[in-house]
């Protein structure tokens, strides 16, 4: 009676010592991640101090796990043993989830990504919120969530809208063909001239596109700091037709015309 008593409080005491190391372990990885933050706050880019961050914390905090699963009595070699025969399994059952894993890894190496971003796959578009081990995780425009395979990301062509400090907007349009091509290349550059965010360097430009049915379909692009680059398309077009108009310049739309034959009598 005595001995199991005894035994009780022994066991008692290795979990409690199990659950403190555990409640450090947490602790100590909190403070080496956060000295890691300051540290190196200025020196990594913001996916990178993630990715380390975590790595970090995960490290510092199994090597805890592993003296409290010590403390209660478990064998490291064999936790050894169970653990790689449960990652031979995994692996077999997680080809894809490897597959991702490598991704990421040339992903955070290349370092064509960055939070913040702002990149567009297939027929996504969406800010870099983070960039993991598995997946990449996106905010769209109109505010939805995204994750995207890591694999994904390797395998399609990835546009980076946000890589550079400036963006060239671009417009399509219609003109008559009775019009000036130098009037209208004129009152269009008057207007770049007068947008707030038209930058003057690299200058504005307006191209022939094509002959069309009813038209002289033109492309106007106007150069504009990144950050402008919503407001600025939020207002072109409107500031487009007003001033086509202004000018008295035709913009042309295709017109059907429906003929009515009325049968001759005796039909």
């Amino acid at each position: 009676m005595i001995l199991s008593h005894l035994a009780l409080n022994e066991r008692l005491w290795d979990i409690t010592r199990a659950g403190l190391l555990l409640a450090l372990g947490w602790l100590a990885a909190r403070a080496i991640t956060l000295a890691f933050l300051k540290l190196f706050a200025h020196r990594l880019s913001a996916h990178h101090l993630m990715m380390g961050r975590r790595s970090i914390f995960y490290i510092v905090f199994l090597l805890f796990v592993t003296s409290a699963l010590h403390e209660l009595g478990f064998k490291l070699s064999v936790l050894m043993g169970a653990a790689g025969i449960l990652t031979v399994a995994i692996g077999f059952a997680s080809q894809t989830s490897a597959s991702n894993l490598i991704s990421g890894l040339f992903l955070l190496g290349e370092g064509s990504l960055s939070l913040g971003d702002w990149i567009k796959v297939g027929e996504t578009t969406g800010e870099v919120l983070s960039i993991d081990l598995l997946s990449v995780k996106l905010r769209t425009v109109n505010n939805l969530f995204v994750r995207i395979p890591n694999e994904t990301l390797i395998k399609s062509e990835v546009t980076n809208i946000s890589r550079f400090p400036i963006r060239r907007l671009d417009v399509l349009f219609g003109i008559a063909y009775k019009e000036n091509l130098g009037e209208v290349r004129k009152v269009l550059f008057e207007l770049a001239n007068s947008l707030p965010h038209s930058l003057d360097e690299p200058p504005p430009l307006m191209q022939v596109e094509k002959f069309a049915d009813s038209s002289i379909n033109l492309r106007f692009c106007v150069w504009v700091q990144r950050e402008h680059y919503a407001d600025m398309m939020a207002q072109v077009h409107e500031q487009i037709k007003q001033a086509l108009d202004n000018a008295s310049i035709e913009m042309p739309f295709n017109q059907l015309v429906v003929q009515i034959q009325t049968p001759a009598p005796g039909d």
